[in-house]
Parts: C-alpha cells; sequence; structure tokens
C-alpha cells in the first residue's frame, strides 16, 4: 500500500509535516484540565473555612469553658456545664417561648398577606411593575430605619396607633411594658419588612403554574377563589413549606428588631421583664452585658441545634409528601 502524498504547496514544494506535541505542554492542558474547576470554587470554600467552620468550632470549643469577656485569655474547662446550666434557666426558656410566640405572629400573618397579594399580582392589572418594585422596598429598608419608624407608630404617649385608639374611644396601650403587645409590634415590624419577599416568591411559583390546571378548572365551573384553593396552592405546595422553613430560621435568629424596639436601656433585655427577648437577645445579653462568653457560646450552639431540628422536619415532611406521591 502506497503511502499518502504530503499535500504541496502552491509553488509546488511538498508541505513540512508539523512537529510533534512537546511532552510539558501536553501535561499542562491535562493539569490545567483537571486542576481549573478546583481552583474556580478554591475561593469560596478557603472563605467558609475562615468566616464559617473556623467561627462555628470555636464557638462550640468555647461553650465548654467559663471564659469571662474582660479576660477572654483566660479560659477555665467546663465541659457541659453551660448547657445545664441553661435547662434550669428561667430566662432562657423564657427567650425560647418568646421566640416561638414572636415567630408565630410574625409568619403566619406573613405568609398569608403574601399569598393573597401574590395572587392579584398573578392577574393582569394595571401597573404590575410598579407593584411589584413597591413590595421590595420593604426589604431594601434598612432594619434600623424600619424600627426606628415603627417605635414611633407604637409610643405609649404620642404614638399615631394610640392616636388612633384614642379617636375610636380606646384606651391607651403600653405597647413596650406588655407581654403580648410588645411582642405583636415586634411581629409587625417583621411583618411589614418580609411580606412582600415572600409574595415574590409566591408570584414566581405561581407563573410556573400551566395555565391548563386553570382553563380545566374554568370549564368545570370553578371561580377564582376555587382555582386559588384548588390549584394554586396545591402546586405551589413546596413553595409554601419553603417559606415556611425559611421564616422560621429567621424568626429564630430575631435580633435586630426586638433590640433597637426597646432602645438602650432595656433592648438587650427585651424589655424591664424580659417580654419580648428572643434567643439572639438572650445570647447578646449574656455575652455583652453579663460578659459570660461561655454562655453566650452555649447559647448559640443550642439556636443551631433548633436550626437543625427545623431542617430535618422540613425534610421529614418533604419525604412524606413524595412518598404520598408515589415517589
Amino acid at each position: 500500500m502506497l503511502d499518502e502524498a504530503v499535500p504541496a504547496t502552491p509553488l509546488g514544494r511538498p508541505r513540512p509535516a508539523p512537529p510533534p506535541p512537546r511532552p510539558w505542554r501536553a501535561r499542562l492542558y491535562r493539569w490545567d484540565l483537571k486542576a481549573s474547576p478546583y481552583l474556580y470554587v478554591a475561593p469560596f470554600f478557603l472563605c467558609f473555612l475562615a468566616f464559617g467552620l473556623f467561627p462555628l468550632l470555636y464557638t462550640g470549643w468555647v461553650s465548654l469553658h467559663s471564659v469571662d469577656l474582660q479576660t477572654s485569655d483566660q479560659m477555665q474547662w467546663r465541659g457541659f456545664d453551660n448547657y445545664t446550666r441553661l435547662l434550669h434557666d428561667d430566662l432562657f426558656w423564657n427567650a425560647l417561648r418568646n421566640t416561638v410566640t414572636v415567630g408565630l405572629l410574625s409568619t403566619v400573618p406573613q405568609l398569608l398577606m403574601a399569598l393573597g397579594l401574590a395572587h392579584l399580582l398573578n392577574y393582569r392589572l394595571r401597573g404590575r411593575g410598579f407593584f411589584r418594585i413597591a413590595m421590595l422596598a420593604p426589604y431594601a429598608t434598612s432594619i434600623a430605619a424600619a424600627t426606628l419608624v415603627f417605635t414611633l407608630l407604637f409610643g405609649r404617649d404620642y404614638g399615631m396607633v394610640n392616636w388612633l385608639l384614642g379617636n375610636l374611644g380606646l384606651g391607651h396601650v403600653d405597647w413596650e411594658g406588655g407581654t403580648w403587645t410588645s411582642q405583636i409590634a415586634v411581629s409587625t415590624i417583621v411583618t411589614w419588612r418580609w411580606t412582600g419577599y415572600n409574595a415574590l416568591i409566591y408570584l414566581a411559583a405561581m407563573q410556573a403554574v400551566p395555565h391548563d390546571l386553570y382553563e380545566a378548572a374554568a370549564l368545570d365551573g370553578a371561580n377564582r377563589w376555587q382555582q386559588f384553593r384548588h390549584v394554586t396552592v396545591p402546586t405551589i405546595r413546596p413553595t409554601i413549606l419553603f417559606t415556611v422553613v425559611v421564616s422560621g430560621i429567621g424568626a429564630t435568629q430575631l435580633f435586630g428588631e426586638p433590640l433597637l424596639f426597646g432602645g438602650g436601656a432595656t433592648g438587650h433585655s427585651g424589655g424591664s421583664a424580659h417580654q419580648y427577648q428572643t434567643l439572639g437577645l438572650y445570647l447578646y445579653d449574656q455575652g455583652w452585658y453579663a460578659f459570660h462568653l461561655g454562655r453566650a457560646a452555649a447559647v448559640a450552639w443550642a439556636m443551631l441545634l433548633i436550626l437543625l431540628a427545623i431542617g430535618a422536619l422540613n425534610l421529614a415532611l418533604v419525604r412524606i409528601r413524595r412518598s404520598r406521591n408515589g415517589g
């Protein structure tokens, strides 16, 4: 069999064969192909190790010691004494109850209103773009600015809310002094800030619902309310579950709103009688006012365990739903 002829140049001379690839270039190419993905994601993992995993592990180590804020370099081993102390601390259980109460008072109305607003915006309305942007305005507002405004609104002597109650013939309410009133006031701030954000999440989920389902329901004689109950809500149920879990996590970490609502005098303690002290405020009070960093670290890890329990509950609910739907 004859060898293939080397292609000739335009002048009739044979074209020279290309040089063989150098071995070091081939190795460099293989190394670049394998190592480049890891180099791209390395900054994230380095930041996570420095600002996420290390503080988490170090907080767990501090929680096993008795540490004073003023002499933080002196640590005395205590084992699980800080955790057992939490189990017998009435202020910890009070903060846990307040966290659950404020979470329910803010999460339930917030998600119900967000679901209704998203349902309205899902239809063809004039100025839908304006309303969508307007709903994000509370979320983009600073926590400090929003809380200070609501603190003035719920003022005991000159607040607008008490002014409205007085015009209706009702007495003035000491919103900060009472247990339920203070928790309702703090929950109102949280609801105002996060309702629009959750509404846009629901709106995105509703727009993914096939229109054929609505057309079939309309042919069966279902009105808009029936379509919402029997078509929209069952279809976006995973999104609703997601917002419930995320709102529960946010309620567990609630800190800025109750701190600024009480001001500098009683904000860190959640009121004069700890009536709206959340777990975040209790941690702050133990670490930066009582100077017990070990106890504050134990509270932080207790909050982490609560968040892990919420995540495990979400996972269990998702698996139950999948098993009922046949996998």
